[in-house]
């Protein structure tokens, strides 16, 4: 991995190099307040365009201008807009210096968003939305959605490993604990515009983001692919015609080593350029006592170019391309209990293990030791290609995007999570590729009305070729019978040694939509938005598993015996659907202070097929009428408001309530002793609950941050859910849970953040000394679909800091600390592969700390 970096930061200083030798007619400037102080943030735009930049930590800018006069617009949050006339160019003996008024007082520095496909702040638009800046989440040791959750509270993301990662926002979006690439997820995930179809995406590292826009609730009328629950916006470092590079690298403790490069610059005249790079490595923080080896590994690479073409001032065309890797030895999960359930005392674990003479290596998770005898690897390559051609006309801007992607993974899984050759293999390699196509229109219609249009088609394929393989203790884990002739037929020699089953599943599905939303100014106060959405959804699948290997035998008793643990089976599903949603939202901006809105939305997650094994069909059905999963029905209401109560301050807060008909979820087979669950639809679900928003400047030097949320999530009716863990081998096959809450949702769950900053030198640097804590906290919640009480994950709390010095340009150093006080918690509980009795834990890290430095110039 050295060597990567070496040759990736040797690029990116050519290409540094190579960029100052083209140049562009560029508008440069600086913008302060009223006393002379630099301001940071500050929008510019080339009005009639669409080219935007921001300014830096001195106020300094710079931007794209070609031909004069042309006007510029300085907006911030908290001062008066600004339009200014450039009739000629700035030079060194008469340099651009603008300065921004304030209107009554200041407030909070805010960024602008994109959520609604134009340039607006946060503030103003009427979505529960959390922006997170790229500076932020660096700062924060944020580098991938797994943080983030630390910073927006409402967001859960749970892995145990990355094929295997459902992402929701307000407890809804993916099946909690289920993967099956038959259904979509209900939260969006899109970088610089396009459409990640694999959840797999958000456990990779972030490349050069600039910001990270996180909306919560429906949002079918404003992009591509419908989304239930909410989207992560990502907007990534765009190339400049100035040039400029970043270098950055950690140190911490388990050998971690961070590296991150950025380079930008003009390459011709009408052509910038931008590479960037980030690799992260850390040794393994669980010990395997068998090999001696640490796992749990990080390995991950990732590399993005763009190119920028401005062949006129009115159009932008944005060619990428990126590549991210994870070869990680990694995900293994820790034996965290043993339930007992109602299967006979033979059938529970602990008489399992002690009859195969055989011990677990700790009966504390928290002592981080397993001795599997199935190695854990879990390599994933995701990457791709985009064209983005942005046009001014008219009072609009018209965007088309084009992108292919694709997603390869190969892991490799000790499901029983013993040192037992229970499961000898247990590996799933998929690919999955997509095309995307998306055009769209945003802009002012009339002076009173203001719109997005667009039209969307995603087409995409999910190949998986997996291999399930018995070792030699699986007759004792499957043995359900134990008088003294069926032990022996069970323990056959080599009656399960190297019995396993092949599975070949394939999905293709083609979506397409026509969206839009109408923004009708009433009055200066008063908007009404109207979104309207019709999709058509088509998905294809074909499932086919054959048994292998094992002793070869024609009598019929031992091949029952084997039947009982692995069939064969096969079936394929061809479903299509229409859909039509819509939402209205009604706005009104009581004061420059206060902004409330009310929102209704119809949406829905489009139909769902099994690509999983299935039961038996009860009569009257088939496999491929199992095969099905109904869309789900939501219907949506909101109601927030976004105030700014006292000088410097942002208040926000929103309440929500979602019902979901139809909700898809892992239901369980009719038949007794078939412990088959299987995707279909539970009746309904319901959640409701509020969030709070809030950031404070008390002073030139405090800020204070804080997020939380309250959210109830029941199922309303759910009549044949899963049996818990405990409940394993009762008289009855599935069980009732409604009125129970949701799955991987806490009640409550918050973060709080303050810095305390200087202004001060280093290395004849001027800028900012600076310290910082924050804090994330959650409420217990249910991590098994039926609610068990062992597998219940507690509440915790933990703590991060740091301190150092950062400037705009230069030498930056931090030291960091992550989990401070060491506290042990779990992410995630998960019953073992035949429901034993055993259970297992992903683990919260351990207290981690280091060094960074960055360079910028």
């Amino acid at each position: 991995m050295k060597t990567i970096y070496t040759k990736t930061i040797s690029t990116l200083i050519l290409l540094l190099i190579f960029s100052t030798s083209y140049g562009q007619t560029l508008l440069e400037g600086v913008v302060k307040d009223e006393q002379e102080s630099p301001v940071e943030g500050v929008n510019i735009v080339v009005k009639g365009t669409v080219n935007t930049t921001t300014t830096d930590a001195n106020g300094n800018f710079s931007i794209a201008a070609k031909a004069l006069p042309f006007t510029i617009i300085v907006q911030y949050a908290g001062y008066n807009t600004k339009e200014l006339k450039i009739t000629e160019l700035p030079t060194t003996t008469k340099p651009l210096q603008i300065t921004i008024a304030t209107g009554e007082e200041k407030v909070l520095s805010e960024v602008v968003v994109t959520s609604r496909r134009r340039i607006e702040k946060a503030q103003d638009i009427p979505i529960a939305v959390s922006v997170v800046t790229g500076k932020q989440a660096e700062q924060a040791g944020a580098f991938n959605v797994n943080r983030i959750k630390e910073l927006v509270p409402s967001v859960q993301l749970y892995s145990s490993n990355p094929r295997n990662t459902g992402i929701n926002i307000r407890g809804l979006g993916s099946p909690y604990g289920l993967t099956n690439d038959g259904i979509d997820p209900g939260v969006g995930f899109y970088v610089d515009g396009v459409y990640y179809a694999r959840p797999a995406a958000t456990t990779l590292d972030f490349i050069d983001v600039e910001r990270i826009e996180v909306l919560r609730g429906p949002q079918g009328s404003l992009f591509g692919k419908n989304t239930t629950s909410g989207a992560f916006n990502i907007t990534t470092r765009k190339p400049s015609f100035t040039s400029g590079a970043n270098f950055e690298v950690s140190y911490g403790n388990f050998a971690y080593l961070q590296a991150k490069a950025s380079v930008t610059g003009a390459l011709a005249k009408n052509v910038a350029g931008r590479l960037s790079f980030s690799g992260t490595q850390r040794d393994g923080i669980i010990d395997n006592i068998r090999t001696g080896k640490p796992t749990n590994t990080l390995n991950n690479q990732g590399i993005r170019g763009q190119l920028l073409f401005t062949p006129t001032e009115n159009t932008n065309i944005t060619l990428a391309a990126d590549i991210t890797t994870q070869h990680n030895d990694g995900y293994a999960q820790v034996v965290a209990g043993v339930a007992p359930t109602k299967r006979v005392p033979q059938r529970q674990f602990n008489a399992i293990i002690a009859d195969l003479n055989y011990q677990l290596p700790s009966l504390n998770a928290f002592d981080r030791k397993i001795d599997h005898d199935t190695p854990w690897r879990s390599g994933q390559d995701l990457g791709g290609a985009s064209l983005n051609v942005e046009s001014k006309i008219g009072g609009g801007t018209l965007t088309s995007t084009t992108a292919w992607r694709f997603w390869t993974w190969d892991p490799s899984n000790d499901r029983d999570f013993t040192g037992l050759q229970v499961l000898a293999k247990s590996q799933n390699p998929s690919r999955q590729t997509q095309f995307t196509q998306e055009v769209r229109y945003a802009g002012k219609i009339t002076s009173k009305l203001n719109g997005v249009v667009g039209v969307f088609f995603i087409d995409q394929t999910s190949k998986t070729k997996g291999t399930e393989e018995s070792g030699t203790a699986q007759w004792r884990f499957s043995q359900d019978s134990f008088t003294p002739a069926n032990t022996a037929l069970w323990k056959t020699p080599g009656l399960f040694e190297g019995y396993g089953i092949k599975t070949n599943a394939q999905i293709h599905s083609t979506s397409a939509a026509v969206f839009g939303q109408l923004d009708w100014a009433v009055t200066d106060r008063l908007h009404v938005l109207l979104g309207l959405r019709y999709n058509y959804d088509k998905k294809d699948a074909d499932y086919d598993r054959k048994t292998y290997g094992g002793l070869q035998t024609t009598d019929p008793a031992l091949i029952a015996l084997k039947k009982k643990v692995y069939t064969d089976q096969n079936f394929s599903s061809d479903n299509d659907d229409t859909d039509f949603s819509g939402n209205i939202t009604v706005s009104y901006k009581a004061s420059a202070k206060i902004n409330a809105y009310g929102t209704f939305a119809k949406s829905y997650k489009p139909i769902g097929v099994n690509v999983a094994g299935l039961p038996t069909p009860p009569a009257g059905q088939t496999l491929s009428d199992l095969a099905t999963v109904k869309p789900e029905d939501v219907t949506h209401y909101e109601f927030g408001i976004k105030t700014s109560p006292f000088k410097n301050s942002i208040l926000n807060l929103t309440f929500f309530n979602t019902d979901i008909k139809d909700f898809q979820t892992n239901v369980q087979a009719a038949e007794l002793g078939v412990n088959r669950g299987y995707l279909a639809n539970a009746d309904q679900v319901r959640v409701k609950g509020a969030e709070l928003d809030a950031s404070f400047v008390i002073n030139n030097h405090f800020s204070v941050n804080g997020a939380a949320s309250y959210t109830d999530g029941k199922y309303v009716k759910f009549t044949n859910a899963p049996l818990p863990l405990e409940e394993t081998g009762s008289a009855v096959s599935f069980k009732d849970v409604s009125g129970t809450d949701l799955p991987g949702t806490s009640k409550w769950a918050g973060s709080l953040g303050t810095e305390y900053t200087k202004n001060a030198k280093f290395f004849g640097n001027l800028g900012k000394f600076f310290i910082a804590l924050d804090g994330y906290a959650r409420s217990e919640f249910s991590s098994s679909p039926s609610a068990s009480k062992y597998l219940v994950v507690p509440g915790y709390a933990i703590f991060n800091g740091r301190l150092g010095f950062r400037v705009a340009d230069g030498l930056s150093a931090s030291i960091w600390g992550r989990n401070l006080l060491d506290k042990d918690y779990y992410e995630q509980l998960l019953p073992a592969g035949g429901n034993s009795g055993q259970y297992a834990a992903v683990l919260g890290d351990q207290r981690t700390y280091g060094v960074t430095l960055k360079y910028s110039l």
